[in-house]
């Protein structure tokens, strides 16, 4: 998930500078060699800006490839391992949007109705207001709170369990940043505040409503909101990384509450491509609220992007859209989404390197999968 928090991983490239060689695994059949040669080099780059490992899952007419290059251990030297399950940050956000959608579609929730109706008391104080502030607005990052990550160090919460309720109030904590709906700025606030509204309208836990609505029915099961006091990842993933003290340590473990419907998920680069295929292919909305979903505001998270309700449109250098989201969450970074000619493609890195550097690579590995 993204975070206006200052202490990401920073570390320099010679720590993995011999272990760029990585593997090549194929989850069906590969594609041909010139896309997966080039795809190859993009991610021997990524790792040569100083993560320790990359992959790139690519799904086109019904078939996944993969490539993975550096480490997905660096104790043992192993390369991320096929089907990897990762911590996917901030695409979690686009899977409680589409629950949020749903009720939507199902009358049970307005889109420019007041939050203040849904979570009654819930936005007050120091200047925020539930009563002028919609639902779209909390989808579409146009509501103004500020970001409870200005007041959290998740590295120094690694192990805390946090509720919804207690991340709001730190929000409420804060000053808004703007008047409802005059300008775009990116808020994990509004994706708690959505989980909260969605528990409170359907009596049930947004884990579970994403499991009714979107993992069960398109048959992803490895991709699932941790349980409560929950650290690790299950089934086979690679060791994500964070640096602290200027040390690189082994952050797999942690427990992710403070993300909660902002960006707790785990899925894996297959299960991604599947569920932004089957969202964008009209599988899990009505022609209306996908519609919805896709009316976007110019947003800084890329060069040209701009943001729908919990989905972001990206350029691409042969000119197709991207649609997708992306998460960034210590010791996992994701990047990707589906283009318009239907290729899905998912980035993952095992560490945040937060430099320009890091960052432009990883945009050009997912452009290079995506266009070649």
């Amino acid at each position: 998930m993204r975070s206006t928090v200052r202490k990401r991983a920073l570390v320099g490239a010679a720590v993995v500078a011999g272990l760029v060689a990585g593997s090549t695994t194929a989850v069906a059949e590969p594609a041909g060699v010139s896309t997966r040669g080039a795809v190859t080099r993009a991610l021997d780059q990524v790792v040569r800006t100083g993560v320790p490992g990359a992959q790139a899952v690519v799904s086109d007419r019904g078939r996944s490839w993969e490539v993975s290059r550096g480490a997905g251990d660096l104790r043992t030297g192993r390369p991320f391992p096929p089907r990897a399950r990762v911590r996917i940050g901030s695409n979690t956000k686009t899977f409680v949007a589409v629950v949020v959608l749903g009720l939507v579609g199902e009358g049970r929730v307005e889109l420019d109705a007041p939050v203040q109706r849904y979570l009654p008391g819930v936005v007050r104080g120091n200047g925020n207001d539930g009563t002028r502030i919609t639902v779209r607005q909390l989808l579409q990052h146009t509501s103004g709170l500020a970001d409870y990550l200005a007041a959290i160090d998740p590295l120094s919460n690694r192990w805390k369990h946090v509720e919804p309720a207690e991340v709001v109030r730190i929000a409420m904590g804060l000053a808004p940043h703007f008047a409802p709906g005059s300008r775009w700025e990116y808020s994990n606030t509004n994706y708690v505040l959505a989980g909260m509204l969605v528990e409170r309208v359907t009596g049930r836990s947004v884990a579970a409503e994403v499991e009714r609505r979107i993992t069960g029915p398109l048959g992803l099961r490895s991709t699932y909101f941790p349980r409560d006091h929950e650290t690790g990842i299950r089934g086979p993933h690679p060791r994500g990384y964070a640096e602290i003290d200027g040390k690189r340590v082994d952050y797999t473990r942690q427990d992710p509450s403070w993300g909660g419907a902002a960006g707790a998920m785990v899925s894996t680069g297959e299960e991604l491509n599947t569920f932004f295929a089957a969202l964008l292919g009209g599988r899990l909305l009505p022609a209306a609220q996908l519609a919805e979903m896709k009316r976007t505001v110019p947003a800084d998270v890329a060069p040209g992007a701009s943001y729908g309700l919990g989905l972001i449109r990206y350029g691409t250098t042969c000119g197709r859209d991207l649609w997708g989201h992306g998460g960034s969450i210590p010791g996992y970074r994701t990047r990707g989404g589906i283009t318009t000619t239907g290729r899905a493609v998912t980035v993952t890195v095992n560490q945040l390197v937060d430099t320009h550097e890091s960052t432009t690579a990883l945009d050009q590995a997912v452009d290079t999968a995506a266009c070649s």
